[in-house]
């Protein structure tokens, strides 16, 4: 049981709003045709491996927050300088995802887009201030929701349009992008998880759960990207949309749509609370003020970033993001355990 509670936070962590409307998936994945299928299978491969060993090492090492694994993993100096980089991809990252939550009240349900992200704040906090229990228990909930949801898609996807995910054109100058972006994503998506799994890791006695924990959330992971992925390919022009999987939920599962609003908010807000608790458990440990103060100014800080949107940041800033966290990838394949070697 321990272990499928760390895979669902490792799951909820990852999906966020990008990964939610596909937008993210056709960003480094779909638009490369056929070649993306396989891509996919080594994302899943570098969540698997390198997504356990994070937790491992954290657990030898006994920290409390990225920070401290930071230090670890760079030394003193780099590492201050890297987690002054990750605070501020993570404060920007909760920002989109904040600001996609308001575009779901917005866009889908026809409600005020400063109400959407009010009563995504109040909730976030609520949920935060209750700790890891509270992290562990939305996403047990909406994890399942979300596989059971992009199954059905996919299949439905399937019925329509065949094996269409295996086909496409893989332009010659596309070849070498889409052979990088697996290791793009992977580092990105393994350093905005490192603030949630890193504390979570320091609670868990057992190395055997967090292997399987980690094993279990990095399929999972695949298994939705694979399923997305197939479900995307069947839509004409899936570049051309800010929310491509609401397109396909419109052409193929219609009666399902109002549902699959739901999914894409739960999807959002385990994103916006996981980044919410990574930011605060790292300022924790440098601040001497209450946490309920950091928690707060946090919000303010993300509130008013988020007036931006999320488009630009997931088409733009996500791949720089990924350049930078290469050398976090690179290190944490290189560096061995105390103990043993994963």
């Amino acid at each position: 049981m321990e272990a499928f509670q760390i895979a669902a936070v490792y799951v909820g962590t990852i999906v966020g709003a990008g990964f939610a409307t596909g937008k993210e998936i056709v960003q480094f994945f779909t638009q490369y045709g056929s070649i993306g299928f396989i891509t996919i299978l080594i994302t899943g491969f570098l969540f698997i491996w390198l997504g356990t060993k994070m937790m491992l090492i954290a657990k030898d090492i006994g920290a409390a927050s990225y920070q401290q694994f930071n230090e670890y993993l760079f030394g003193k100096k780099i590492g201050l300088i890297v987690n002054i980089f990750m605070l501020v991809i993570l404060i920007c990252v909760a920002a989109v995802m904040l600001s996609g939550a308001g575009a779901v009240f917005s866009e889908q349900l026809g409600w005020s887009f400063q109400i959407g992200l009010i009563l995504t704040i109040i909730l976030a906090l609520i949920t935060v201030f209750k700790g890891v229990k509270g992290l562990v228990s939305v996403n047990i909930i909406v994890v399942p929701i979300l596989i059971i949801f992009s199954i059905v898609i996919s299949v439905d996807a399937v019925v329509d349009h065949g094996f269409s995910f295996m086909k496409g054109e893989n332009g010659t100058n596309s070849i070498w992008r889409s052979l990088f972006a697996p290791i793009l994503y992977g580092s990105l998506n393994i350093a905005l998880a490192q603030p949630v799994l890193v504390p979570l890791a320091r609670e868990i006695n057992d190395d055997w759960v967090i292997k399987r924990g980690g094993f279990i959330g990095g399929l999972l992971l695949c298994f939705i990207l694979l399923t997305c992925h197939i479900s995307l390919s069947s839509l004409p022009n899936f570049t051309q949309y800010e929310i491509p999987m609401a397109e396909v939920v419109k052409v193929s599962l219609v009666s399902m749509y109002g549902f699959y609003v739901i999914v894409i908010y739960g999807e959002i807000f385990t994103s916006v609370v996981s980044n919410l608790f990574g930011i605060q458990k790292q300022l924790e440990t440098v601040l001497s003020i209450p946490k309920h103060f950091i928690t707060f100014a946090i919000v303010s800080i993300i509130y008013i970033i988020s007036q931006i949107g999320y488009a630009t940041l997931i088409e733009h800033l996500y791949p720089f993001f990924g350049y930078l966290s290469l050398l976090l990838l690179f290190l944490l394949i290189m560096k061995k355990r105390r103990k043993t070697l994963l």
